[in-house]
């Protein structure tokens, strides 16, 4: 039988064999943990078995994941967020194979990248072989939907002074195919993946990425997106946006962004400083950005957040990249009720809390909850408010896991009774996550001054 896994133009596309390896992950992981045994009737401490299961298994499921590409890898870079909150003895093991996934993936070849930027921008009429004049051949990044490449565009084809470096990102072709295909196999794969993802709610992530998918396979949204902040954010001395050169529904060009690296790289190596400057512009875009351009930078991943050094190589300002998932606020902004109700909980309000939050829909007309109860669940996103400064570190969040999902903790019962209402899905989640780059950056961050500065209905009236 002569079939090839992967085809030659990108994506691994055949169902049946993306199927096969996602499958293999769990009877890996069985495999291995049979073997563990062995060795501790040979000998072996738990502790020494249970370690080197752990970081066998990291590397097959995440090597897998990134070589897929597609919503296996998204998936992936999803947990890479979430780490921080995981328990020590389920992720020393796995944390190093998960920030690889937030910087780097597999590329595809140069031949079949020039295919698609002359299916795409020669169809769209844009003598793209002219206006770009060099173009490097392998790619500087590359992720689960498209690849990134560094090149010269010179917006006039006679006129070399208009030439400017720029990022040319390629979408994988059969992306859409893929990823649909792997997160069907993830979500049926939810029960067995347990054992290697400890308290992740697999079918929960799943079911958000697909539900995200379609406007992040259009580069034409992207675009649309990134021309907004790059306006916004110009000549701002926190941050920079590279702004859009040209662009389709699969290939996307804009300017180059120089650094030195990604938040990914501080995470990695950082000092505390670099720490604590960069951790607080993550936390000003995330909630200045809505109030500038009525969108929410909604992937707040390290990989898309670039360190670009100020004079003397002292931390400078914040390169913001990947505008593909983004929640356009349907007020313009971020929810008053969003800072009113922080506001109130911090006052221990707990009246005010109950009737807040019936009136946003977060508990449902039939629903009985302790108010007590309630403020001490909601204590994670108050907590940082209470406090000129504010660190967060990974034992912090993993603590807020641990109470939060204990099902014999009446709080986390709480959890339970709670509606989310759709408008505050891509809020949440992005809250969460950029809580959790935090954690993982251990940065100290004036929280309460800059909701007081950004955050709409936070301040006192």
């Amino acid at each position: 039988m002569d079939e090839k896994p992967r085809d030659p133009r990108g994506l691994p596309r055949r169902t049946a064999a993306r199927t096969a390896r996602l499958a293999a992950l769990p009877l890996g992981y069985a495999g291995r943990s049979a073997l563990g045994l062995g060795k501790r009737l040979g000998g072996r401490t738990a502790e020494q078995v249970s370690a080197e299961v752990q970081q066998r298994t990291a590397e097959q499921v995440f090597r897998t994941l990134g070589q897929l590409k597609g919503g296996a890898m998204k998936f992936g870079q999803m947990l890479s967020v979430l780490e921080a909150a995981l328990p020590e003895e389920s992720m020393a093991g796995y944390r190093a194979e998960l920030t690889r996934l937030q910087d780097a993936a597999p590329p595809m070849p140069t031949a079949e990248v020039r295919r698609v930027l002359d299916e795409e921008l020669g169809g769209a009429g844009i003598a793209w072989r002219e206006h770009l004049v060099s173009f490097d051949g392998g790619p500087t990044a590359a992720a689960s939907i498209g690849q990134v490449h560094r090149g010269r565009w010179r917006d006039d084809p006679a006129d070399p002074a208009t030439e400017r470096d720029v990022a040319v990102k390629v979408q994988y072709p059969g992306a859409g195919e893929a990823i649909a295909s792997d997160l069907r196999q993830l979500s049926r794969l939810a029960r067995t993946l347990a054992p290697i993802l400890p308290g992740i709610d697999v079918r929960a992530l799943v079911a958000e990425l697909q539900d995200r998918m379609a406007e992040e396979l259009d580069y034409r949204l992207e675009a649309e997106a990134q021309r907004a902040f790059a306006a916004a954010y110009a000549d701002d001395e926190r941050y920079l946006v590279p702004d859009v050169v040209a662009g389709t529904e699969k290939v996307l060009v804009s300017e180059w962004l120089e650094s030195t690296g990604s938040l990914a790289t501080v995470i990695a190596s950082g000092t505390p400083e670099e720490r604590d400057h960069y951790g607080q512009l993550l936390v000003r875009f995330l909630f200045d950005g809505p109030e500038r351009t009525g969108m929410l930078h909604a992937d707040p991943h390290p990989g898309n957040f670039r360190t670009v050094p100020g004079p003397g190589g002292e931390p400078g300002r914040l390169g913001v990249l990947d505008f593909g998932a983004v929640a356009r606020l349907p007020e313009g902004g971020l929810p008053e009720a969003m800072g009113r109700l922080l506001r109130v909980a911090g006052q221990s309000d707990l009246d005010g809390l109950e009737a807040g939050l019936r009136a946003e829909g977060f508990i449902r007309d039939k629903v009985r909850v302790d108010p007590q109860l309630l403020l001490t669940f909601l204590g994670p996103f108050v907590e940082p408010t209470l406090v000129e400064e504010f660190t967060f570190t990974r034992e912090w969040m993993r603590e807020q896991y641990d109470r939060l999902s204990d099902p014999r903790d009446p709080v986390a019962a709480v959890g339970l009774r709670l509606n989310l209402p759709p408008s505050y899905l891509l809020i949440h989640r992005t809250w969460l996550a950029g809580v959790g780059v935090l954690s993982q950056l251990g940065a100290t961050a004036p929280f309460r001054a800059i909701l007081v500065e950004s955050l709409p209905g936070f301040a006192a009236d």
